[in-house]
C-alpha cells in the first residue's frame, strides 16, 4: 500500500429613474444567457471516456472522531453491469491487479488494505478461470488520527487501479478516485454499518443502498463550510475587485438613505449572486448527466464567453465614464425601490456579474468545496454551490441585516464624478486582462478585429448618448441599433474564431525550465527515479499567475528545482482540452490551480491552491530526501 501525507491546510453624481445604464437594462437575461453558453461542453468533451467501468465511493465508519483515536474507511467499487475488474491478486501476471491507495495528512497511519475475496469467472479468450470482481467491490482500512491533531477537520482522498474486461476483451488500466472528510473533535456515532461487515467468503454485499458509501450530515456540514468561506474569500480575489468598484458606487450613493433602500439593495444583490451560482449547479449537474467533464471557471475557456463579459465590462467602463445614460424603460421601473436611485433588477445584475468574474479565481477552501461536491449526487452539488454563493453574498447580506453601516459612509456629492471615473480605469485594466486570455484562444488576425468591433461599439455608445440628450427620436432608435449590431457583430467575430492550436499560440513553458505537461512521460521519469513537478495553470486563472509570480518564479523555488534535479511540466488549460481535465478529475479537482509532484516509490503530493514558498521548498526537500534513501 502507498501512502501519501500532503501538508496540512492549510457626468453625474445621482442618476435618475430614468437615466439607468445600457449594460443594467441587459445584463439581467444576458448574463444567464452567457452563463449557459459559457459551461455548455464542446461535442468532444460531451462524450463519457468509453473505457471507464468502475465508480468508486468512500465512507467512515462514525459521524466524528477523538484525536488518537483509530478510525475505519470502507471504499466501493462499482462495477458496471456485464464488465468485471480483475481481483487484487490476479491469476495472471499480465493482468493489472485492482489497488486502492490512500492519500493521508501529514501524521496519519494507515494499516493493510483489506480486499474481498474473489470469485473465478472464465473468458470466451480464456480457457483458465480467472480471479475477478463483479458488481460491488468493498474494501476496507484503518486509519489513526494522530494524538496532537487540532484541526477540525481531514480529508482522504482514495484512488482505486483496476482493469475492466467482458467476455470478448480487456481494456487498458484507468484510475479512479473518492475522497471523505473526517470530522475531529468530539466523539462520533456509528455510520454505515453494513459496509464494515467482515470480508470473508460467507459475507454478502449490503443490499440496502442507504447503507453503501455516500457524503454523511457531519461530512457535508464540513464541507457546506468550506463552501462559505471559500465564497467569502472570493470578495477579496482580484477577479471581482472589478465589480466592487461599481458596487462602491451604488453603496456610496446609498449614503443617507431610508432603511429599506438599503436593505432591497443588499438583498438583491445577495439573490444575484445565490442565482447564479444555482444555474452553475444545475448546469454541471447537465453536463455531468452527458458525460462532460465539468469543472470551476472553465467557460473562460470559450472564446465567445471572454468576448461577451469583455462587452459588457467596456460598456460599464463607458458608462461610469459618463459617455452614456439610457432612459430605463417604466415596465422596468416598477423593479425599483423608489426614489432617484438603483432598482433591485440593478443590484440583481450586479450580483450575476460578480459571479461571472469570480470563476476564474480560486481561493483557500474553495477547490475542497467544489472537488468534494462535483464528486457527489446532484443533490450535494446544489448544496454546496449554493453554500458558495451565500458566503460570496455575506457582505450584501450584512448591508441588508444593519443598514446603519451604510448610512456612516461619506454622502454622495461632486466628488463622487471623479470616484467613478478612477473606478472605471479600474474596469478598464479588467477588459485589458480579458483581451490577453482571448490572445491565447484565437489568432492575431481575428484578435485585432474583435478589438476594432469594440472601437466600434465605443463609438457607437457615445453616439446614441449624444442622441439621446439631443431628444430626437429617429436619431436615437439609429443610434441604440447600432449598439446592437455592433454588439452582435463582435459575439460573431469570436463565435468564427479557429481555437489555437498549441504550436500556433504561445508556449506553454513561460520560462527556463518548464516543460509541455505529458503525463506518460511524467510517470514514466518518476518510476526511473526522477522529481517532476506539475503546474496546471490558464491564462484566465487568477490564482495561478499569482502562484507563479509569487512562489514559482523565485530564485529560491528555482534553485530547488536546479538542486534536486526536479522535472518541471506546466498544463495549460487556457483552452479546452480533455486530457488536462481527466487527469484533474483523476485526481479528485475540478478548479485550477493544481499543483502536483510525482515521487519515485511513493503517491505524488497534492499542494494547496495557494502556494507558500517555505511549504514548496520543504516538501521537495523531504521528497528529495526519501527518493535519495530508496
Amino acid at each position: 500500500m502507498h501512502v501519501n501525507h500532503p501538508p496540512r491546510r492549510a457626468g453625474r453624481t445621482a442618476p435618475s429613474r430614468r437615466g439607468r445604464p445600457l449594460a443594467r437594462l441587459t445584463s439581467a437575461s444576458a448574463l444567464c444567457l452567457a452563463l449557459l453558453v459559457g459551461l455548455l461542453p464542446s461535442s468532444a468533451a460531451a462524450q463519457r471516456p468509453p473505457l471507464d467501468k468502475a465508480r468508486l465511493s468512500l465512507a467512515a465508519d462514525r459521524t466524528s472522531y477523538v484525536a488518537g483515536e483509530q478510525a475505519r474507511l470502507a471504499a466501493v467499487a462499482e462495477v458496471e453491469d456485464g464488465w468485471h475488474i480483475q481481483s487484487h491478486t490476479p491469476t495472471f501476471d499480465y493482468l493489472i491487479p485492482t489497488e486502492l491507495t490512500l492519500e493521508l495528512p501529514v501524521g496519519w497511519a494507515s494499516g493493510a488494505i483489506e480486499y474481498p475475496p474473489h470469485r473465478m469467472w472464465t473468458a470466451q479468450f480464456e480457457d483458465e478461470p480467472l480471479a475477478v470482481y463483479e458488481g460491488e467491490v468493498r474494501m476496507l482500512a484503518a486509519v489513526t488520527v494522530p494524538a496532537e491533531w487540532a484541526a477540525p477537520a481531514a480529508e482522504i482522498l482514495a484512488k482505486l487501479r483496476y482493469q475492466a474486461c467482458d467476455d470478448r476483451q480487456c481494456l487498458p488500466p484507468r484510475e479512479t478516485s473518492a475522497r471523505v472528510i473526517f470530522a475531529v473533535g468530539e466523539p462520533g456515532e456509528p455510520v454505515h454499518e453494513a459496509l464494515f461487515a467482515p470480508l470473508d467468503a460467507g459475507a454478502a454485499p449490503p443490499t440496502d443502498r442507504r447503507e453503501r458509501a455516500g457524503t454523511t450530515a457531519a461530512e457535508l456540514a464540513v464541507i457546506l463550510l468550506l463552501g462559505v468561506l471559500g465564497g467569502l474569500v472570493l470578495n477579496a480575489m482580484p477577479c471581482v475587485l472589478p465589480v466592487l468598484s461599481l458596487k462602491l458606487v451604488g453603496i456610496l450613493q446609498h449614503a443617507g438613505r431610508d432603511r429599506r433602500a438599503i436593505v432591497v439593495g443588499g438583498l438583491a444583490t445577495s439573490a444575484g449572486i445565490v442565482a447564479s451560482f444555482l444555474a452553475l449547479a444545475l448546469l454541471a449537474i447537465a453536463v455531468r448527466a452527458a458525460g462532460g467533464l465539468v469543472g470551476w471557471g472553465v467557460q473562460f475557456q470559450n472564446p465567445v464567453f471572454v468576448t461577451f463579459l469583455t462587452v459588457v465590462v467596456v460598456l460599464f467602463c463607458l458608462n461610469l465614464w459618463g459617455v452614456f445614460e439610457v432612459p430605463l424603460p417604466r415596465a422596468l421601473s416598477r423593479f425599483g425601490v423608489g426614489g432617484a436611485h438603483e432598482g433591485a433588477l440593478g443590484h440583481f445584475a450586479t450580483g450575476l456579474f460578480a459571479t461571472l468574474m469570480a470563476t476564474p479565481c480560486s481561493a483557500p477552501f474553495l477547490g475542497t468545496a467544489v472537488g468534494f461536491g462535483l464528486a457527489q449526487s446532484a443533490g450535494v452539488i446544489v448544496a454546496v454551490f449554493t453554500a458558495i454563493g451565500v458566503g460570496m453574498a455575506l457582505p450584501y447580506l450584512f448591508m441588508a441585516a444593519v443598514p446603519s453601516s451604510v448610512s456612516r459612509l461619506p454622502r454622495p456629492g461632486a466628488w463622487m464624478l471623479q470616484l467613478k471615473v478612477i473606478l472605471g480605469f479600474l474596469l478598464a485594466g479588467a477588459a485589458v486582462w480579458l483581451l490577453y486570455v482571448l490572445s491565447s484562444q484565437v489568432t492575431p488576425e481575428r484578435l485585432a478585429a474583435i478589438e476594432v468591433g469594440l472601437l466600434v461599439l465605443a463609438f457607437v455608445v457615445w453616439l446614441a448618448g449624444d442622441t439621446a440628450r439631443s431628444g430626437s427620436r429617429a436619431p436615437r432608435a439609429l443610434a441604440r441599433g447600432g449598439v446592437v449590431a455592433a454588439i452582435a457583430f463582435t459575439l460573431w467575430l469570436a463565435g468564427g474564431a479557429t481555437p489555437v492550436e498549441p504550436e500556433v499560440g504561445r508556449p506553454v513553458a513561460e520560462s527556463a525550465g518548464w516543460t509541455e505537461f505529458d503525463r506518460t512521460e511524467a510517470e514514466a521519469l518518476a518510476r526511473a527515479g526522477r522529481l517532476v513537478f506539475v503546474d496546471v495553470t490558464a491564462d484566465w486563472c487568477f490564482t495561478c499567475k499569482a502562484n507563479e509570480r509569487l512562489v514559482l518564479a523565485t530564485r529560491e523555488v528555482a534553485d530547488a528545482f536546479a538542486r534536486h534535479r526536479v522535472v518541471q511540466m506546466r498544463a495549460d488549460w487556457t483552452n479546452q482540452d480533455e486530457a488536462i481535465a481527466r487527469f484533474l478529475a483523476d485526481h479528485g479537482r475540478y478548479s485550477i490551480p493544481f499543483y502536483l509532484l510525482y515521487r519515485p516509490g511513493a503517491e505524488p503530493h497534492r499542494f494547496p491552491e495557494l502556494l507558500r514558498k517555505r511549504d514548496v521548498l520543504r516538501v521537495l526537500d523531504e521528497s528529495a530526501a526519501l527518493t535519495a534513501s530508496r
